[in-house]
């Protein structure tokens, strides 16, 4: 039984089919209410409440923990493996997958900006740290960004009349797709602690990921360089949130940026 958190968001709803076309009985962990579809057993739990996550884990194998927020990831995971240390019976302990972010380790976190804008490293390295001491087996997978989260935040810039555009700063996205493919291929082989990154395969300007879009789209917009102050900031110029050498244990995505817009863009 594979139990997976998150099971309804960008990542999870990609997850699940995977592992249900790979013959797995999967329950999904939702804070809504769902009829059972497709095979599928919904259960409905919070973990930031920690409401109905004992009954969530009972009886799974493998736990697939796509959860996630800008914050509170380390919370999460907390209540995720208090619950699963709880399991009785007989059976074997289960196998936590979790999803990671590239530089996750390498970005600080100090100061009101880096908390706002970076925060989320930190967040799943303390998330990463709570699974790594739990005692249960694990494996984490550390992705660069989503194509899907930078399309969100593109469109919202393009709203501007003036669009500000952090500068010196470079992204290595990745497609949702490959990192669900990736992250089941994990979920259905044994326990592998802290494996190769997934990234995408070429490094982007965050200026050229914006111009793209908006020549994608059909839109003209000033785009104005902005420096942004901090540590956390200059780590991520530095290339701090890049997995450069992800090539040498082939863990490179395919699906180009340009092909997610061709797909995902109309004029």
């Amino acid at each position: 039984m594979f139990l997976v958190t998150g099971g309804t968001g960008t990542l999870g709803r990609l997850v699940v089919p995977q592992l249900l076309q790979a013959g797995g009985k999967v329950r999904v962990l939702s804070r809504r209410d769902h009829q059972p579809a497709g095979g599928l057993e919904y259960v409905t739990g919070d973990l930031d409440t920690g409401a109905g996550i004992d009954a969530a884990v009972a009886g799974a194998e493998v736990i697939v923990h796509c959860a996630g927020s800008r914050k509170g990831d380390g919370d999460k995971a907390r209540t995720l493996v208090g619950a699963a240390s709880r399991v009785d019976g007989a059976g074997a302990q289960p196998h936590l997958v979790n999803i990671s972010v590239t530089g996750a380790d390498r970005v600080p976190q100090d100061g009101r900006l880096d908390r706002t804008m970076f925060g989320y490293f930190g967040s799943k390295l303390d998330a990463e740290q709570v699974i790594a001491g739990s005692g249960l087996p694990w494996t984490t997978l550390r992705a660069t960004q989503f194509y899907d989260l930078l399309l969100m935040m593109a469109r919202a810039m393009a709203r501007l009349p003036v669009i500000p555009v952090a500068s010196g700063m470079r992204f290595q996205p990745v497609d949702v797709g490959e990192v669900a493919a990736r992250l089941a291929e994990l979920a259905l082989g044994p326990p592998s602690g802290l494996v190769p990154d997934l990234a995408g395969p070429r490094v982007y300007p965050m200026a050229d990921l914006v111009q793209s879009y908006l020549q994608a789209a059909g839109k003209r917009r000033p785009v104005v360089p902005v420096r942004l102050p901090g540590r956390a900031a200059q780590a991520v110029r530095d290339g701090a949130n890049l997995a450069l050498g992800s090539a040498v244990n082939g863990a490179v995505g395919r699906r180009t940026w340009e092909e997610f817009l061709a797909d995902r863009v109309r004029r």
